[in-house]
């Protein structure tokens, strides 16, 4: 089959087209799937960029998101049969392949039945992101309705879902973002404030919107200083996310004046560390958002769908970080 293999650590050339063999189903509970689309990811670039989780993984394919047609399954299997659609967010970090590839093997537990309203493309943008988002607001700042969220760079990948998983909580959402263009996106997604962060102070924008109060919930995307002032932006007794290492040097003190609750989110945690009742959680998070999907409440943006003999160009593309939306390589 083709893939594209991440040959060595570094720039986006060291994903190369290759000829290799197909992966076969060796467990009774697996699914071989033959994928349509992967989503692209910052942190499959950051993962070419710094190198993989596990040792030894080299050549790699990346590519955590997937969708496409289960075309064999296992003895066990009783969740899928041959010509289902599916979705998921599986391998693509150096231990189980990825989806920069023809074909796949996952356990059926990794796996859901694709929305029908959606397209693979769609299908293959969503999942990190759809659970990242998820984890970030409802699990992590349990987020409720009534309630004020800021969440920063609205119109990007993470950022354009959870503003709609948001406004469906019915929660009051306050996003930032750089340009006209992704600000007339972000109102479409139903964002009631909308900050051009390079022309203003988000933080005071913010606390004119509350009253001077602050939001009850920050999803900080950024990190380093974005982390830092964001809790001047949160409510006393309020709650800041971060997705990122916020870096050294941060004072504490506004955090702790306030009584502020910190959380962090890695939706890749389950995987890594193995945690099968967590990553059972993540699939019935992905489930929740093929209903709100259904009913019209949550949608992606995929900017640009590019074949999968460019997933070079894909990751230059993301690494410029101007992306509105998401990224996808259709197979």
């Amino acid at each position: 089959m083709r893939a594209i293999l991440m040959t060595d650590v570094g720039p986006a050339d060291v994903l190369q087209l290759a000829e290799v063999d197909e992966p076969q189903i060796c467990s009774p509970t697996q699914i071989k799937v033959q994928l349509k689309a992967a989503g692209v990811n910052p942190v499959d670039t950051k993962l070419r960029n710094r190198g993989l989780f596990y040792p030894d993984a080299l050549p790699a394919i990346l590519g955590c998101d997937g969708a496409g047609e289960v075309v064999e399954t296992g003895d066990s299997v009783t969740r899928f049969m041959k010509g289902d659609d599916v979705w998921f967010c599986h391998g693509g970090l150096g231990g189980a392949p990825g989806n920069y590839a023809q074909f796949t093997v996952l356990d059926e537990k990794d796996a859901q039945m694709k929305p029908r309203r959606i397209s693979f493309e769609q299908a293959a943008a969503l999942p990190l992101v759809s659970i990242t988002a998820w984890e970030a607001l409802f699990d992590r700042a349990g987020l409720k309705a009534r309630q004020t969220v800021l969440i920063h760079a609205g119109a990007g990948g993470v950022g354009h879902v959870a503003i709609q998983l948001a406004k469906s909580a019915g929660a009051r959402v306050c996003t930032t973002v750089s340009t006209d263009e992704k600000a007339n996106f972000v109102r479409r997604l139903g964002a009631d404030k909308i900050i051009r962060y390079q022309d203003c102070d988000f933080v005071e924008e913010v606390m004119q919107w509350t009253n001077g109060e602050g939001v009850d919930v920050v999803l900080d995307s950024i990190g380093g200083e974005n982390f830092q002032r964001s809790l001047s932006a949160a409510k006393v007794y309020g709650h800041v996310n971060t997705l990122l290492d916020p870096g050294k040097g941060i004072d504490w003190s506004v955090a702790r004046s306030r009584n502020l609750s910190i959380s962090f989110t890695l939706m890749l945690t389950p995987v890594l560390m193995d945690l099968a009742e967590a990553h059972r959680r993540q699939g019935k998070i992905l489930h929740r958002c093929a209903k709100l999907i259904t009913d019209f409440k949550l949608k992606v943006h995929v900017s640009d769908v590019l074949p999968l003999k460019d997933a070079a160009i894909a990751h230059q593309i993301v690494e410029q970080g101007h992306v509105q939306g998401k990224i996808v390589l259709s197979i």
